[in-house]
C-alpha cells in the first residue's frame, strides 16, 4: 500500500500544479530588503548617462595614443569630403566640452576655465591620459546633473535657458551618442574593432 499511497500523493500534487497553472495562480511574491527601489527620474537619466559614458570611454581607451590625431581627411578617399573634420582626439574633447556646456546649468556649478568657444576644448589638454580624465570629469558633472532632477523641477527651465531640465539632461546623452557613432568609424578606419562589437566578431 505504501507505493500506491506515494503514487497517489505525487499524482495529486502534479494535478494541483497543472490546475493552478491553468487558472494562472501564482504564489505571492516575497518582498525582501534586497529588492531594488522603484526608479526615479534621476535614476533613469543617470542610467542613460552611465551607458554612453562607458561606450565613449571604451573607444577612447581602444584607440592607441599614436592614432589620437587621426582624421579621415588623411585617407584621401576619392569623392569624400573630410576636409577640416575633427581628429579623434578633438572629437573626444568636443564631447567633454559639450557635456560641460549642456549640463552645468542643472547643477549651477562654475564652468572650468579655458574651455574655449569653438567647442573643441582646452588647447592644453593633449595626451590620451589628459583627454580621458577630461572626459571622466565631464561625465561626473552629468551624474550630478541627473541627481538634481526631480519630478517637481524636470519640466522647469533653469536660469538662462529656454530648455527644460529634463531636455538638457537627455540632450547631453543624445549629443554624445551622435559622436560615439563617429568615433566608432574612426576606430574601424584604423582596423580596430570597437569594444562593443568585439563579442559579436569573435
Amino acid at each position: 500500500m505504501k507505493p500506491i499511497g506515494t503514487l497517489l500523493l505525487l499524482m495529486s500534487t502534479v494535478l494541483a500544479a497543472v490546475f493552478a497553472e491553468r487558472l494562472n495562480i501564482r504564489p505571492p511574491l516575497q518582498v525582501t530588503s534586497a529588492q531594488q527601489a522603484p526608479p526615479t527620474i534621476a535614476s533613469v537619466v543617470d542610467h542613460d548617462i552611465d551607458a554612453i559614458e562607458k561606450q565613449i570611454l571604451d573607444v577612447a581607451e581602444a584607440m592607441p595614443e599614436d592614432k589620437y590625431n587621426f582624421s579621415p581627411e588623411r585617407l584621401n578617399i576619392p569623392g569624400s569630403d573630410y576636409k577640416g573634420v575633427r581628429s579623434f582626439a578633438v572629437q573626444l574633447k568636443h564631447v567633454a566640452t559639450s557635456n560641460y556646456f549642456i549640463w552645468w546649468r542643472l547643477t549651477g556649478e562654475k564652468l572650468p576655465e579655458a574651455l574655449g568657444d569653438d567647442g573643441n576644448g582646452p588647447a592644453n589638454v593633449k595626451t590620451k591620459a589628459e583627454i580621458i580624465k577630461f572626459l571622466k570629469d565631464s561625465f561626473a558633472l552629468g551624474h550630478r546633473a541627473a541627481a538634481a532632477l526631480t519630478t517637481e523641477n524636470m519640466l522647469q527651465a533653469p536660469q538662462g535657458s529656454r530648455s527644460t531640465r529634463l531636455r538638457l539632461a537627455e540632450f547631453g546623452v543624445s549629443h554624445a551618442n551622435d559622436h560615439y557613432g563617429q568615433l566608432v568609424e574612426y576606430l574601424r578606419m584604423n582596423g580596430i574593432v570597437p569594444p562593443a562589437s568585439r563579442a559579436k566578431s569573435d
